[in-house]
């Protein structure tokens, strides 16, 4: 009799392991990682996220339109893990000081701008909001709208005038341009 339960429990520990790797490998192919990076004045910028599609859903509205990101509610700023940003040395992101080092980035939507958090909270799950009191700030960056839709989930960095870069978004019918500088000395 029990050798019947610890074989029968076996199986369901393996269909259990077998359905988790399906679904996170689904994830992925759906969403896939990418990082890139820029160099510019001895600024070094890595950039780690997933690329999530629109597949004709309403991708940010409010919660009445069915949008997938309401407006006013936590966003990992891409899917799967969270999303990451490597600086090299201090800058100033988006206008506020950030001292070199790894961070996690997520977003507020809004009709107008886009809250962005900055927090020192790493290695968590994307979906899962982040521990707030590791903030190191919080941004307010404004919508550019876009004439035409970015099916997938979109992040460049290029040069910005001066000594820095912008890291910029894109997805569906936004843009969100942010100026990365680096500090003065």
């Amino acid at each position: 009799m029990l050798k019947k339960v610890l074989i029968g429990l076996g199986i369901f520990i393996l269909i259990l392991v077998i359905a988790f790797a399906y679904m996170n490998y689904r994830s992925r192919s759906v969403s896939p990682p990418e990082v890139i990076s820029l160099e510019v004045d001895g600024l070094q910028i890595e950039f780690n996220y997933s690329r999530p599609t629109a597949r004709g859903r309403l991708i940010f509205g409010t919660e009445a339109e069915g949008a997938l990101l309401p407006f006013g509610k936590y966003w990992r700023l891409g899917a799967n893990e969270s999303t990451e940003i490597t600086i090299n040395q201090n800058v100033s992101f988006n206008g506020a000081p950030l001292n070199a080092g790894t961070y996690r980035l997520y977003a507020i939507p809004g009709p107008e701008s886009f809250r962005i958090g900055v927090n020192t909270e790493l290695g968590k799950w994307g979906a899962w909001e982040p521990d707030y009191s590791k903030d190191v700030f919080v941004t307010e960056v404004p919508v550019n709208p876009l004439d035409q839709t970015v099916e997938q989930l979109t992040a460049r960095l290029e040069a910005g005038e001066g000594a820095g870069a912008i890291l910029y978004f894109e997805w569906a019918e936004v843009q969100l341009a942010i100026p990365i500088a680096i500090a003065s000395q």
